[in-house]
């Protein structure tokens, strides 16, 4: 694939302006049309993974810039397998993952961004959050029993908290932003009836069987609620500085593909070059290497 069919391929599914965008149009099971092939993926796949273990220590020796790709997925859209097959080439001494699970006692003590802060990359890395801050639009406004124990003051908990949460979250990402991250969202889309299939193969493999929990059938129940959520929340946070890409999440080859070429375009977009030693830095190293060969 060359460069002008990867970024007609990422134009497809990013999303940098929110005010016309309706879930309903995306197809969790497109495959990206002419643009990729199911035969080669696992090859493109590859290549992608190449590519972005190259790209990473540049970013390290830069050290001017970070990436931060944050998963958001429903149950079994196989966010963990993805992070997994496109990570699997970059060296994790550049890397930082995160997952991110229910709060804790000291987490709910403070503001709901509190913990994302913690965990950002520094420079020179990327990070990666499998689920993430949008935690906070999406499972804490389908079970508000959640935000009861957040300690909130009365007053601030009213019918539009989602609103100013998710202008919350715009603020603080075009704050990253202007500090040198380059934040991408991935929300991996999956069907509901390709959840039902994923369900089944978990029961029906004993080997997959701790991959299911009771829980993600509960969860199911509110299945609408959570695709109004996501709405909301990418609608109301997509921007040019925090693209989301709404990955078509049924065929788990096609969604890899996506992502990896997502990243890679981000960081070759930073135009990252190792930096050229100063004067006085290349004075010291001919004189490090004058003394190395002098020695007996």
């Amino acid at each position: 694939m060359d460069a002008k069919h990867r970024r007609r391929l990422l134009d497809r599914y990013r999303v940098t302006d929110g005010k016309k965008f309706r879930l309903k149009h995306c197809d969790p099971g497109d495959t990206g049309g002419a643009l990729v092939n199911h035969e080669e993926s696992e090859a493109l796949l590859a290549d992608g993974v190449k590519r972005l273990a190259a790209l990473q220590p540049l970013l390290y020796a830069q050290d001017q810039w970070a990436l931060l790709a944050l998963f958001q997925a429903m149950d079994a859209a196989g966010k963990d397998g993805t992070i997994s097959h496109v990570m699997s080439g970059v060296n994790p001494q550049g890397t930082i993952v995160t997952s991110f699970k229910q709060p804790g006692p000291e987490e709910l003590a403070h503001n709901f961004l509190w913990r994302i802060n913690r965990a950002l990359p520094a420079r020179g890395q990327i990070g990666i959050f499998n689920r993430s801050h949008y935690e906070e639009v999406l499972t804490v406004r389908i079970h508000p029993e959640v935000l009861a124990h957040q300690h909130l003051p009365p007053s601030l908990t009213g019918k539009n908290i989602w609103k100013h949460r998710l202008k919350d979250i715009a603020a603080y990402e075009r704050y990253l932003s202007r500090q040198g991250l380059v934040i991408q969202k991935f929300f991996l889309h999956l069907s509901k009836d390709e959840q039902k299939r994923r369900f089944l193969a978990r029961l029906d493999t004993p080997e997959k069987n701790w991959k299911f929990s009771a829980a993600d059938i509960a969860e199911r129940a509110y299945w609408d609620d959570y695709q109004a959520a996501y709405e909301d929340a990418i609608a109301g946070t997509a921007t040019d500085y925090a693209p989301w890409y709404v990955v078509p999440a049924d065929h788990k080859w096609f969604c890899r593909v996506v992502v990896v070429e997502a990243m890679i375009a981000a960081l070759e977009d930073l135009n990252l070059r190792t930096p050229q030693p100063t004067d006085d830095q290349k004075r010291q190293l001919a004189e490090a290497r004058q003394r190395l060969e002098d020695e007996a």
